[in-house]
């Protein structure tokens, strides 16, 4: 017997020359497609075309192969398509359901690829007759949201996520989709809080609900009133906060877990070491190998609830019972006058807090994250954090420790470090960690400018907070302080490179007033008084680096140039650091020659700075403990405006409508009638 082939709805026998036989799928669309209306000699044929199953390659290419005036011909008959796609969603009969949704999702993909110059208005008209518009686009967003929150199959709802993510994405850029304007005045805002807050719907529909959520507050943002940006900022609702951190955070958990399986898989042998160091010494390449795809879609997300909801940090401070407590806390410690109203410290066997978990996932995305885009989103995320009182709080809290394990650049001079050594802290200890990190390993020749003054200004904000609450932390700040330091030696070394495309003299500025920060108000937040003995310490031994940063700095700001003023600055700056160096030094050289020592050991040093604190003077700076807070409009708006048009192709990339995904639907539903 003859083989039967098929192929985007053509039927041939392989053994015959006779004329490809076609599907009556495709029969029928190519009425469709012709002049005449398809119902003239077969008055069923809508409730017939719906019982068959969709040729979503056919549908679609016919369709991009036809330009704006060839869509414009068969109009009318497009725009009954499109309006018998809508009634046929809400049929009892659940095949013609699945199949009006996918023949609306060719119908959008379709019309717009062919026709991406034309305007949104124009589009429009072609699908549905602009005269009908406003009245088929409610009767479609009422049917998806009556889908969306009914009792009926969940793989009906798949679909209709699916089908919106599809309308949503469309267009490269999300606001020059005119049909959204419809989305928005017939909003499925509380259809996708249904699905957040109730545990099986989010275990099965939860990605797709926050990744379009995120898209949807992107829309127009900046131009108009988006009523999705509104209904976000009021959400109070505990159980649908919590049900978005728990889809925000299985995504960065299973992220972590893609890149901890690559990491694993190039370890071990001469070759793999040898390539870690070799693509250490490309900085900017380093772990490309190990590279696994951001989800910048999930980061959004998270920006946004973080960014525009303030309960969203709070209801995630709550513990949650479907995690378990990974670590118990350390010896309890009063806790810090700031804990936010409502939270009690963990028992040793109580539920983790959620919000450490999301938090930590976060931390572990951003620590392996080289790509510019997502290390920014990253680093506003973080912003905006260390900006709020109650996520400050419970960051700092000492009755909450955890332990963070960061990915660490592989780098010559120092080894990996084991997991079992990591202690358990407070999670402002690991954001702290993750900037120290950041601040070591990317002093590259295509410097990261800006990604180095927000990485910069989060230490900041978390200091205030501290000074501000008089909490005494109790961390390793030699290492942020040697990272500062090696910042500037960087700046320094590379000053001509740098200068021809930054200003540098802002970072330096800033990194300096971190310095007058722990000088200043050190006292009120470094753990004991050794520590501010420390931090004089590591000041005097690295006096070299200050002392030519002044040498810089002053030769600029005396100089006529783009850079005078803000070389000045830091020459102000620097006063009490230079005033500390040009106090010490001197009775640290008079104790070496009166005790005949060659070098002084680090004990006998502060022995001396303790000997001499009283004679020490310095300057009050004002504003050092001041900030301008973060502000996405208008600095940020052309960031995240490209950031979502990247995100926007991918899901457009990734939403399918495959025929096998036809063949499950079609088989879930054959017995329905």
């Amino acid at each position: 017997m003859a083989q039967i082939e098929k192929k985007a709805g053509l039927l041939r026998r392989t053994s015959s020359s006779k004329k490809p036989l076609k599907e009556k799928v495709v029969l029928m669309y190519d009425e469709i497609f012709a002049k005449e209306d398809p119902t003239k000699n077969n008055p069923r044929f809508w409730d017939e075309l719906f019982l068959m199953k969709v040729n979503l390659e056919y549908l679609e290419g016919k369709l991009e192969s036809l330009d704006g005036d060839e869509v414009m011909k068969i109009k009318d008959n497009i725009n009954s398509l499109f309006h018998h796609c809508v009634q046929a969603l809400g049929e009892e009969h659940q095949i013609k359901v699945v199949n009006a949704l996918q023949t609306l999702c060719a119908l959008f993909r379709g019309v717009h690829q062919k026709n991406k110059s034309a305007t949104g208005f124009d589009i429009i008209n072609m699908l549905m007759g602009f005269d009908k518009a406003e009245l088929r686009m409610k009767e479609l967003m009422e049917s998806l949201d009556s889908l969306l929150c009914g009792d009926g199959s969940e793989s009906l709802k798949s679909l209709c996520l699916k089908l919106l993510l599809c309308l949503v994405t469309v267009t490269d850029n999300i606001s020059q989709n005119t049909i959204l304007e419809y989305v928005m005045i017939n909003s499925i805002f509380e259809a996708i809080l249904r699905i957040l807050s109730d545990v099986s719907s989010r275990a099965q529909h939860g990605y797709d609900a926050v990744v379009l959520l995120a898209l949807l507050v992107n829309y127009r943002k900046y131009e108009s009133v988006n009523p999705y940006i509104v209904k976000l900022s009021i959400v109070d609702d505990e159980p649908t906060l919590d049900g978005m951190g728990m889809v925000i955070h299985h995504a960065l958990t299973e992220y972590n877990r893609q890149y901890k399986d690559k990491e694993e898989e190039n370890q071990g042998g001469f070759f793999s070491t040898l390539s870690s160091m070799v693509g250490s010494m490309f900085i900017a390449d380093a772990d490309e190998k190990l590279s696994v795809q951001t989800n910048e879609a999930i980061l959004l997300a998270l920006y946004e609830a973080v960014h525009l909801n303030r309960n969203f940090i709070t209801v995630l401070a709550q513990s949650h019972p479907e995690i378990e407590m990974a670590t118990t806390p350390a010896t309890p410690v009063p806790a810090s006058p700031t804990t936010p109203l409502g939270t009690t410290p963990p028992s040793l066997d109580s539920e983790l807090f959620f919000c450490a978990h999301l938090t930590i996932d976060f931390l572990c995305v951003f620590s392996d994250e080289h790509r510019l885009n997502s290390a920014r989103l990253c680093l506003i995320i973080l912003t905006c954090i260390a900006e709020d009182q109650y996520a400050d709080a419970f960051l700092h809290d000492d009755n909450m420790n955890f332990r963070v394990n960061l990915h660490r650049m592989p780098m010559r001079h120092r080894k990996k470090a084991a997991d079992k050594s990591i202690p358990s802290r407070p999670l402002v200890c690991a954001v702290l960690d993750l900037m120290v990190e950041f601040i070591i390993t990317h002093m590259m020749k295509e410097f990261p400018m800006d990604l180095y003054v927000r990485c910069v200004q989060i230490i900041h904000k978390l200091i205030c907070y501290q000074k501000k609450c008089r909490i005494r932390m109790h961390y390793t700040w030699r290492e942020l302080w040697s990272a500062l330091i090696n910042l500037l030696k960087f700046l320094l070394s590379n000053e001509t490179i740098l200068l021809a495309k930054h200003n540098i003299f802002q970072l330096a500025l800033q990194v300096v007033n971190l310095f007058n920060m722990f000088i200043t108000y050190g006292d009120t937040f470094l753990p004991t008084p050794s520590s501010y003995d420390e931090l004089y310490y590591e000041i005097i031994r690295m006096h070299q680096v200050f002392e030519n940063l002044y040498c810089m700095v002053l030769r600029v700001s005396t100089n006529a140039g783009q850079w005078k003023e803000p070389a000045s600055k830091v020459t102000h700056a620097l006063v009490n650091v230079r005033a500390i160096i040009n106090h010490f030094n001197p009775k640290i050289e008079s104790y070496a020659a009166v005790n005949h020592i060659s070098q002084l050991s680090e004990d006998q040093v502060l022995e001396v700075v303790r000997s001499n604190y009283d004679t020490l003077t310095l300057k009050l700076q004002d504003g050092l403990d001041q900030f301008e807070r973060y502000s996405e409009q208008p600095r940020e708006a052309g960031f995240f405006k490209e950031l979502v048009r990247s995100i926007s192709l991918n899901v457009r990339k990734n939403v399918s409508l495959s025929t096998m995904s036809q063949d499950v639907l079609l088989k879930e539903f054959s017995s329905i009638s």
